[in-house]
């Protein structure tokens, strides 16, 4: 029997290979396949390492698991022995990413092996559905809703910071006064990729395009100001944010939500967004 041995450090001779794993699953794999495509396997540009676990050691032979190992920790495929392997080699240091996210159950296996160490966790979050869009929305977009400008950072900043608040559960201004996050949404905005109902000077709806590979678009940072919630925002928002990816950008709109959701569950179904997959999420 083939054993699988310790995960290794990849480099650019496993390009193939990764881009490769990458394409077998682009919606599940966005997240890492955006930040490869842009920097290759370099550690220093790639802002993390990316892991790899083979039936055998020649390359050629592709990859049996890999993991991304940078702020997030994202096991995107592998099976008992290769999640073990990963386990081993985030063992060795200090734990410095804020989740596990990925396909569940890549994470939850990976999380299995890493409890004992790392644990408690703030928070699981054992269902996820992963849902996709590849064509045009089914219900009507938000003409209101717009790219934000790079002169409007101030007014959107409060509504992301609530967003963050309430879908994290921390603040993202705690430690550094909220210089880094604010550089983050700044980065976004300049990007083109925030977008916002703005009402009397006010952000009563947003958007965010996060990872953007080739072939996907993952949409974070939904978020309905509360007083306004029941118009419909939500789902009108969320539609112009995907038909902005679809049409415009060629991509396929994807995004994940919380299981026990149900309204947004239920708004992304009627947009015409399909489960794809299932992620989970341990926050620390």
């Amino acid at each position: 029997m083939l054993r699988l041995a310790g995960a290794r450090l990849l480099d650019d001779k496993d390009y193939p290979a990764v881009r490769a794993a990458l394409a077998a699953d682009p919606v599940g794999s966005c997240m890492v396949a955006a930040r490869v495509e842009v920097a290759g396997l370099d550690p220093w540009r790639l802002g993390g390492e990316l892991w790899g676990a083979d039936s055998r050691p020649v390359r050629t032979n592709g990859l049996q698991g890999l993991c991304f190992a940078g702020p997030n920790l994202i096991p995107l495929r592998g099976n008992a022995a290769a999640l073990r392997s990963f386990a081993d080699r985030a063992l060795r240091r200090q734990r410095n990413c804020s989740s596990l996210v990925g396909p569940a159950e890549a994470v939850l296996g990976l999380w299995d092996e890493l409890v004992s160490e790392w644990g408690p966790a703030r928070e699981i979050r054992h269902d996820q559905p992963l849902m996709a869009l590849d064509r045009l929305p089914s219900v009507p977009v938000d003409a209101s809703v717009r790219p934000v400008r790079s002169e409007e950072l101030e007014r959107y900043l409060p509504a992301a910071i609530s967003m963050f608040v309430e879908e994290v559960g921390v603040d993202p201004c705690a430690g550094d006064g909220g210089a880094s996050y604010r550089a983050r949404v700044a980065e976004l905005i300049a990007n083109g990729r925030a977008f916002a109902r703005f009402e009397d000077g006010e952000v009563v709806f947003k958007a965010e395009i996060g990872a953007l590979s080739q072939t996907v678009g993952q949409i974070q940072g939904v978020w309905v100001r509360p007083d306004q919630r029941g118009r419909g925002l939500g789902a009108a928002g969320t539609a112009t944010v995907a038909a902005h990816l679809v049409r415009g950008m060629g991509r396929i709109a994807s995004l994940y939500v919380n299981s026990f959701n149900t309204p947004a569950l239920a708004a992304y179904r009627k947009i015409g967004f399909r489960q794809v997959g299932c992620y989970a999420t341990v926050l620390f």
